[in-house]
């Protein structure tokens, strides 16, 4: 490296020297927690060359697994996502997300790539609350859970001297990016699973730019199987096809999509399928005009009569009679007949994985 790139990274506060990282564990020279043990490992073995790595799935649809990423795949990603977003030497990336998996894996391998300044921190609701009061960043990645504590403790201020940063993991609520209309900095939502080595596709959530649509990146190829649901294939996927269960609305030139819901979320109610997220979006909406942002899903619970009932979980202590029936009022109508959740349950807390997803079949568990 030159004079005027990074030498090293800082890690839960501390300064690690690469060339000791290199060799990790040997020139270490102070005990380290399990996460920053795993973190260091990691980039041991970007920095030696290693060509394969294990990650596990995040186990919001489906049971966790391993699956292999090869060099070049994690490498293509990286480049893609830095050319999109001007990402070069000498900029500094604050890493949050948990780097076990994926979303936080390629906050590094993006930063090793590109020679960029990395600050990174265990995953925490309000990273910010453990980086330095005047520690300045160019590029971030958060899971809307942690973008919610950052704005409620006050540091929009700091996300907007940022170029640009990533929310991922989950979808953004209303109010989340409500939130995030105010700010400067670019705020985009990303697309993508362990599979396609983290984000595929990109929609801004503010300013001029923003909409409904994903913007898929250049030199992937998108498009969508018999049931109408969304497939990729490219460097990231090692030109392998992936079949994905959501379901689109594919632009003719294949290049932006709208994401309809996960084609496994269709409650079939007395032979009415209703795609649940779709519910959902009409729920989240509908609760922050009652002045109860909460956390909130649908699902489809056993009926004797319907086979199933489009069932509201929403997070926290019951609503009053009123605000229900006021719910129910805005629900009424923007939804059809069937699409009407016909039952409100509530959960004091929702079950998460361990990237910051809900996990509906966990929290279906609890009842």
């Amino acid at each position: 490296m030159t004079a005027n790139l990074p030498t090293s990274l800082l890690l839960n506060g501390r300064e690690y020297a690469y060339a000791a990282i290199r060799e990790y564990p040997a020139q270490l020279d102070a005990p380290v927690n399990g996460y920053e043990a795993k973190v260091l490992d990691f980039v041991r073995q970007w920095l030696n060359g290693t060509q394969e790595f294990t990650l596990t799935t995040s186990g919001s649809t489906g049971p966790p697994s391993p699956i292999v990423l090869r060099r070049r795949q994690l490498e293509a990603s990286a480049r893609r996502t830095a050319d999109f977003f001007d990402l070069g030497p000498g900029d500094r990336a604050l890493v949050c997300l948990n780097c076990e998996y994926i979303g936080g894996m390629m906050m590094l391998v993006r930063g090793l790539e590109r020679n960029m300044h990395l600050t990174i921190v265990e995953p925490h609701a309000d990273p910010f609350a453990y980086v330095a009061g005047d520690a300045k960043f160019d590029f971030s990645a958060f899971v809307p859970l942690q973008l919610k504590a950052v704005l409620a403790a006050g540091h929009a201020a700091r996300l907007d001297k940022m170029k640009s940063f990533l929310i991922g993991g989950a979808p953004a609520d209303a109010a989340l990016t409500q939130e995030l209309q105010p700010l400067k900095a670019a705020a985009w939502l990303t697309y993508g699973m362990t599979e396609t080595c983290s984000h595929v596709a990109l929609r801004r959530l503010n300013g001029p730019q923003a909409g409904p649509t994903f913007r898929v990146l250049p030199g992937i190829a998108a498009g969508q199987d018999e049931r109408g649901c969304l497939t990729l294939r490219g460097d990231v996927t090692d030109d392998q096809l992936i079949v994905t269960n959501d379901v689109v609305q594919l632009s003719a030139d294949a290049h932006t999509f709208e994401w309809l819901g996960r084609a496994d979320f269709v409650i079939n109610s007395g032979g009415v399928k209703v795609p649940a997220e779709k519910v959902e979006l009409v729920l989240d909406v509908a609760l922050a005009e009652i002045g109860q942002s909460r956390r909130c899903f649908v699902a489809g619970q056993p009926d004797e009569r319907l086979g199933q009932v489009v069932t509201a979980f929403i997070e926290g202590k019951p609503l009053t009679e009123t605000q229900e029936n006021d719910l129910k009022t805005l629900l009424a109508a923007r939804l059809g007949r069937y699409e009407q959740p016909r039952q409100f349950t509530y959960l004091p807390e929702f079950q998460m994985t361990a990237t910051g997803k809900l996990n509906r079949a966990a929290t279906l568990r609890t009842l």
